[in-house]
């Protein structure tokens, strides 16, 4: 492992290059290409749900269940390991081993003869998301200079979010492009989980060009930078508050983003090829729309309140999105329900969009890729509740009312997450007179 590190003040050499290199923003933006493709896949599947809850005959409670514990069994019992090794052999290998992996498991479920080997194949797939968090959050910051972190971060998203839409947009027509081009008797749906597995051929021949940067390990990170129980024994406290922040949020949003496709084409009879055109684009427009709003309000309100400033948006924007969930119980049309998603979605993304950097300045980075690693475990852990909750309270409670399921979940938990995030304010915003 190649390391950088000064022996007293900070230096160039402590926080990062100096500059960018062509080869390091052509990794940044292959990252994003991969992490955009393994959403793409989540979108393909939420919108296939109705086809593949016929195919396997199974409940709500079975789908929320596939929608928010699948991805988090295996991807995110391995991303802790995954990222020990991260943090001490090649970052490039380990990330194609992942890209292989994630291939393979979805072709896997695309052939799946039953609910129960479906289910564990998309557990399995789920190793790309998970275990590339850490990999890429602890990559940017040996790529990029110091001054352009948070928009190396923020670019990231952006392209991860256009894959997320594009997934939801062209679902309609991968599934037709799948249905021509592969021959036999499959449902559509597993055809189209079989063409897009094609994407991981040449996302691997390009990560063989891509970078593999040394890692800049400031002084100030000392020896005991590498112990990451004494890490987590000093900042408990704050850590927790975070974890109450963003896990909370990711009930409310998962429940919703898992489930929304199905819901909107129950309750308004829509077709699953138009409701995917519309989600795409509101997907692209909320977490695309509200990356300038982040990078002005960080700056702007970071003058007089420093990195206290993180936290309060989160929280402001986690009270702003409970009227905007609530008018779900009353859309009177698919319309009118599009635009409550879309503004549910806008005001969580602004939430969501500093929480990488806010970890990375926590983080030592002799430590970053398993800090991310156990950050994805315990927010797949609330993601998963999201679905999984809504999908319960469907079935057992409203009738298959799936809007209404989706509200119920989401606003204790936006009660919550706002009042961790007014507690991690207190304790971060800057004391008077000092």
């Amino acid at each position: 492992m190649t390391t950088s590190s000064g022996s007293a003040a900070p230096s160039a050499a402590d926080t990062g290059p100096a500059q960018w290199s062509v080869r390091a923003l052509l990794t940044v933006v292959f990252l994003g290409l991969t992490a955009g493709v393994q959403m793409s896949d989540y979108g393909l599947q939420a919108i296939s749900l109705s086809a593949i809850q016929k195919s396997f005959a199974i409940s709500d409670a079975a789908i929320g269940a596939l929608q928010g514990l699948a991805g988090v069994l295996v991807g995110s019992a391995l991303a802790i390991p995954l990222a020990r090794f991260a943090d001490r052999f090649s970052r490039k290998r380990v990330l194609l081993c992942l890209i292989a992996a994630s291939t393979a498991m979805m072709v896997l479920s695309a052939l799946a003869p039953n609910f129960p080997l479906f289910f564990l194949g998309r557990s399995a797939a789920g190793i790309t998301e998970f275990a590339m968090v850490p990999l890429v959050y602890s990559m940017i910051p040996d790529l990029a200079p110091q001054r352009h972190r948070v928009l190396a971060n923020l670019g990231f998203a952006a392209l991860v979010s256009s894959g997320a839409s594009a997934g939801f947009y062209f679902a309609g027509d991968i599934q037709s492009a799948a249905v021509a081009l592969i021959p036999g008797d499959m449902d559509a749906w597993r055809k189209a989980f079989m063409l897009l597995s094609v994407a991981g051929l040449p996302l691997l021949l390009a990560g063989l060009f891509t970078a593999d940067p040394p890692r800049y390990i400031a002084s100030s990170d000392g020896a005991s930078g590498a112990s990451l129980r004494q890490f987590l024994r000093a900042r408990w406290q704050p850590i927790g508050l975070f974890v109450g922040i963003a896990g909370s949020l990711m009930i409310a949003v998962q429940g919703l983003n898992q489930l929304i496709a199905l819901a909107l084409e129950r309750r308004f009879e829509a077709t699953p090829a138009h409701i995917g055109e519309v989600m795409g684009p509101i997907l692209l427009v909320s977490t695309l729309g509200c990356l300038p709003v982040v990078a002005w309000l960080d700056r702007w309100l970071a003058r007089r309140l420093g990195q206290a400033v993180r936290p309060l948006i989160m929280g402001v924007c986690a009270l702003l999105a409970i009227p905007a969930i609530l008018m779900l119980f009353s859309t009177a049309s698919l319309q009118q329900a599009f635009v409550v998603v879309g503004l549910f979605l806008f005001i969580t993304c602004t939430a969501n969009a500093l929480v990488p950097t806010m970890l990375q300045d926590l983080t030592p980075a002799a430590l970053r890729a398993r800090i991310f690693a156990l950050w994805s475990f315990v927010v797949s852990v609330f993601s998963a509740l999201g679905p999984l909750l809504a999908g319960f309270i469907s079935t057992w409670v409203v009738q298959g009312h799936l809007l209404s399921a989706i509200s119920v979940t989401a606003v204790p938990a936006l009660l919550v997450s706002a009042w961790c995030a007014w507690g991690l304010f207190q304790r971060s915003r800057p004391q008077a007179g000092q």
